[in-house]
């Protein structure tokens, strides 16, 4: 059978929070079969344990955050991805500040991490979640619509295009296509930083945001250029990163999708609305498990390498 995974052993993480500029240190444990991913922040009186749905997402604004009552963990979309890249499905995440690490901007230090404890095969079936009907979200007219979509699709295949209208992100690719059928995670996406504006930083400082970011873990632009000396990890980095942001917005649902997401100009809140979008209809989706791997989508089967 296709069977959940965890990590072998424990690996921990030391760094800041994108938004807080917090010290933060992360643990990641392995987990039980059926008990999907939990983040637990052990710096409270005492530790509180939020599991990971897509009912559990609190907050959208400049990254996912997710609550169990008045305890928070934000931008845990970084992680998140890194995880479904890899196929962990049961992970226990402790956590000792309110936000995960930023680390170098992308998810290239959590594959690391991940691969450097081992991935263990549990004597359980990994359960996916399959769209047996498309399921879109839509925002805006003309020049401000957005929107994002899932439709039935044996693997898991992901297309994103953006438009930022600056001269450093139009001279790159605006559009990609990732399948996990035929790419590779760790080489295509990971690497892929967050990215932001010189004058949105100063603007978000000013309201105690970005407060961690800077050139060693994000792409920074002033209005004309990229301000890091070695430039850029990929060629289209810019939309990459939508994608690898995407894979973990999604991954909050709990479960593996097999699906095609196509999105326009989507962002956290939207891929959240998606997510509820479909478990609003029971119909467009089921529940399903490959007793005989070989009848998995390619891209499921094995564990993944790294680099």
């Amino acid at each position: 059978m296709l069977a959940q995974r965890t990590l072998k052993s424990i690996t921990t993480a030391v760094g800041v929070g994108l938004h807080s500029g917090q010290r933060v240190e992360l643990t990641l444990r392995p987990a039980q079969p059926d008990t999907g991913i939990v983040f637990r922040r052990v710096d409270l009186p005492e530790p509180v344990d939020i599991p990971v749905t897509a009912q559990s997402v609190s907050d959208t604004r400049m990254a996912s955050t997710i609550a169990n009552g008045a305890a928070k963990v934000h931008t845990v979309e970084h992680l998140m991805s890194a995880c479904a890249g890899l196929g962990i499905d049961n992970l226990y995440v402790d956590i000792s500040a309110e936000e995960v690490p930023i680390l170098d901007g992308s998810a290239a230090s959590f594959v690391f991490l991940l691969q450097s404890a081992g991935i263990e095969l549990q004597r359980a079936p990994r359960r996916f979640i399959r769209v047996t009907q498309p399921v879109e979200v839509r925002e805006g007219e003309g020049a401000n619509l957005k929107w994002a979509r899932l439709a039935p699709y044996h693997g898991f295949k992901l297309s994103f295009e953006i438009e930022f209208h600056h001269p450093a992100v139009d001279s790159t690719g605006q559009r990609v296509e990732f399948d996990m059928s035929s790419d590779s995670y760790a080489r295509d996406i990971a690497r892929a930083r967050t990215f932001g504006f010189t004058k949105d930083v100063e603007m978000m400082r000013a309201n105690g945001l970005a407060l961690g970011g800077g050139l060693d873990n994000a792409i920074v632009m002033d209005d004309y250029k990229v301000l890091n000396s070695d430039g850029l990890r990929y060629d289209d980095e810019f939309v990459k990163h939508k994608i690898l942001d995407a894979m973990g917005d999604l991954y909050i649902v709990g479960k593996p999708l097999l699906a095609a997401y196509s999105a326009f100009r989507s962002g956290h809140a939207m891929n959240n609305q998606l997510l509820r979008e479909l478990l609003a209809h029971p119909e467009c989706y089921e529940i399903v498990s490959f007793d005989d791997e070989r009848k998995a989508p390619k891209g499921f089967a094995q564990p993944l390498r790294a680099w």
